[in-house]
């Protein structure tokens, strides 16, 4: 039998098709093809696309491959610990799963399933502004504390209220992402037509047909639009004025005393997700947060931006010891992990490479990623030569520390 929705080890059952292939996945990538084979391609899509020419996508892979580890022999790596803190908070790896739109479109109830993944694993989950379930829903499915990812648009109201519901839940960190002041297009989002619930097309029907056990786990599902926004929009709001509401909310106004006014307001731990040059990484690092997420938005925001990867090295060298630097972007396996320690980052944050597991096969698939990325970088630290996390440096790379672009 399943245990109580309200248990903290409960798995959201799914369709029995979902199990045996998924076990047999030992890498992101398998997930990942798993994955395109059971979500609709909308959603796969979104999720998986970057903006424009997807330069930055693409370069946030390259460069990391670009990077190569330092094989180490005959080390005695047999007590080997991968335990840090993220924020002054104990983990048993350095690994966080970002903030995705659209998670509980993935899977039915993705956001809670994937937020119980995480603590099983003790690792943090941040919760989208768009996400399907809302801060309630997951607050209330969940035993522990979650963080909460805030975009601030213009209607500042509404802002101040979901940080006012983040506060009520106990999120025990906000995560102000501050590279979205106006929204970069992502050209297979246009292309698919795009929209929650899905729009009535010819194409996207005949696709979603052929995913029968995606749509008989969404119809059971909790929620199937934008849980957070629900009372906050207009009343009569269909898919394409609601799309239009989120559009024009980005404020291209936006500004560093928005931080401040944020941080008057948020009584808890604050992380600042998007930066990606040294002179705003100096500047964040005097708001008062507790840390900054070295992040390109994984490529979809500003098409020929640098790869996160490449960025990390400059900032962490110039404001880790002001503020605690997380990394975010191309992550898909232990040794990305391993590089981005390497090169300064405290931790790591997940998206895509979480999605995967998601849409592969619910809360197990994203138990599976993060048990993937684990393994992985456990392997790696004994094949170069490293007990503990904190002795992750640049004295495991080989050769040029990165290639610059």
């Amino acid at each position: 039998m399943f245990r109580s929705r309200n248990s903290p080890d409960y798995v959201i059952p799914d369709i029995v098709v979902y199990c045996r292939p998924m076990r047999t996945a030992t890498c992101i990538e398998d997930l990942r093809q798993l994955s395109r084979r059971r979500i609709p391609k909308m959603f796969f899509d979104y999720a998986e696309a970057g903006s424009y020419a997807e330069e930055t996508l693409r370069a946030n892979r390259a460069d990391m491959e670009r990077i190569k580890l330092r094989q180490r022999v005959l080390v005695d790596v047999s007590q080997r610990d991968l335990g840090t803190t993220i924020i002054g908070e104990p983990v048993p790896l350095p690994l966080g799963l970002a903030p995705v739109a659209l998670t509980g479109m993935q899977h039915r109830d993705g956001e809670i399933a994937a937020c119980r993944a995480a603590q099983a694993a003790g690792i943090p989950f941040c919760l989208s502004t768009m996400s399907i379930c809302s801060i309630e829903d997951v607050a209330e499915a969940v035993d522990k504390p979650f963080w909460f990812q805030l975009y601030v648009m213009k209607d500042r109201g509404f802002v101040k209220s979901l940080i006012e519901r983040a506060a009520a839940a106990k999120c025990s960190a906000l995560v102000l992402t501050i590279d979205l002041q106006v929204l970069g297009q992502r050209h297979c989002d246009v292309r698919n037509g795009l929209s929650v619930p899905p729009a009535i097309r010819f194409g996207n029907v005949l696709n979603i047909a052929t995913k029968p056990a995606w749509v008989w786990g969404m119809l059971r599902g909790k929620r199937k639009t934008f849980g957070n926004l629900a009372g906050y929009t207009p009343s009569d709001a269909n898919v394409a004025s609601l799309a239009s509401w989120i559009s024009t909310q980005f404020d291209p106004a936006l500004s560093w005393k928005d931080v401040e006014w944020v941080r008057s307001l948020w009584p808890g731990k604050l992380i600042i997700k998007g930066v990606l040059d040294v002179e705003d990484a100096r500047i964040a690092a005097k708001t008062g947060a507790s840390a900054v997420v070295v992040s390109n938005h994984g490529g979809r925001q500003l098409d020929a931006a640098p790869s996160s990867i490449s960025a990390l090295p400059t900032i962490a060298d110039a404001v880790g010891a002001d503020i605690e630097v997380m990394f975010d972007g191309g992550i898909r396996s232990g040794q990305d992990v391993m590089r981005a320690l390497a090169l300064g980052a405290r931790s790591c944050l997940i998206g895509r490479s979480y999605i995967f597991g998601l849409g592969a096969g619910g809360q197990a698939g994203v138990a599976k990623a993060i048990d993937i990325i684990r393994s992985e970088l456990d392997v790696t630290m004994a094949l170069c030569g490293v007990s503990r996390i904190s002795d992750i440096d640049r004295r495991v790379l080989a050769g040029n520390v990165i290639a610059q672009r």
